[in-house]
């Protein structure tokens, strides 16, 4: 059971990682050309690279076929859609994707069950709990990249607004900074970056910016990202200091942000309790206890011979 089981995650990880590494690969080429190349004077390159499509067309072509398997509404599709935006792929051929591999997925898991002869332990359970754990993978797998990127915006935002501040001061507008800004963190925070430049896409495009602003958060749902937007809105409504405002958002994120370290230290030893019980203690015990159970053990052996 236990090398049936090895065998069938070993498996599944290295398809995983292969069907990744090639909806990735042109995203990953593109950074790795941004890191090469000098930074661009002007963002049009960025705005450009944001809109192409990064799943390469051959997957497409390939996982057409299966996403037309499942039946699907059209709220199931808004709210996928709505998902894959989270996750950062705003294609249509990325929900596509998404349910396509909602079908490819278990048929392999099916197959590794069969290859791996784990079916044996009772055929009817193990290939139901398959079935659904692959058709629930990919959702799974959409979680943590939402997960991943919102961790991305949250930690990157203070950065953001500190260059932001200093950009309104030294008398730039805000969509001017708003430039700037993602044109200065387009390599060290790309994600956050990526959000700035769809604002003053969407505000190139006709849509006035408190819309614009809202779709950020819609797009990030951060807490903190909907926090600025607010803080935006109601200062550009009442017409007050954009710079006053932005500074005190970023000192109390910036207080936010310590706050979050200390309750996070403050956690630590709870976190800590069962390794320590479960790992560290037996090792000790082990150590301290070892010698003198061994020459209490020769000793009765003694004893019990001499007797």
């Amino acid at each position: 059971m236990e090398l049936a089981v090895l065998t069938f995650v070993a498996v599944f990880l290295v398809a995983a990682t292969g069907v990744l590494l090639l909806v990735n690969r042109l995203d990953l080429r593109a950074r790795l050309s941004n890191i090469g190349l000098a930074r661009p004077e002007s963002p049009e390159g960025t705005l450009q690279s944001i809109l192409q499509e990064t799943a390469p067309r051959s997957i497409d072509k390939v996982m057409d076929p299966f996403q037309r398997v499942l039946p699907r509404s059209d709220e199931e599709v808004s709210i996928a859609r709505k998902r894959m935006i989270l996750a950062g792929y705003r294609k249509d051929a990325h929900v596509n994707l998404f349910y396509a591999t909602k079908v490819v997925v278990p048929v392999l898991v099916l197959v590794l069950v069969t290859v791996t002869r784990a079916y044996e332990y009772g055929p009817f359970f193990v290939y139901a709990l398959g079935g659904a754990l692959g058709f629930l993978i990919p959702d799974f797998w959409v979680g943590h990249l939402i997960d991943k990127r919102q961790d991305d915006i949250r930690l990157a935002l203070p950065e953001a607004l500190d260059l932001m501040v200093i950009c309104v001061e030294a008398g730039l507008g805000l969509d001017q900074a708003l430039i700037r800004v993602a044109d200065e963190l387009i390599l060290s925070q790309p994600v956050l970056a990526e959000e700035l430049l769809m604002v003053n896409l969407e505000q190139r495009a006709g849509r006035p910016r408190a819309e614009a602003w809202k779709n950020l958060a819609a797009r990030t749902d951060v807490d903190s990202v909907r926090a600025l937007v607010a803080m935006l809105l109601q200062a550009d409504q009442f017409g007050t200091s954009i710079a006053k405002s932005l500074r005190v958002h970023a000192d109390s994120m910036r207080t936010q942000r310590r706050q979050k370290a200390e309750e996070q230290a403050a956690k630590t030893t709870i976190k800590l309790l069962f390794p320590v019980v479960f790992f560290i203690f037996p090792s000790l015990f082990v150590v301290v206890l070892g010698p003198s159970w061994i020459t209490i053990t020769e000793m009765f052996k003694k004893g019990f011979g001499g007797g």
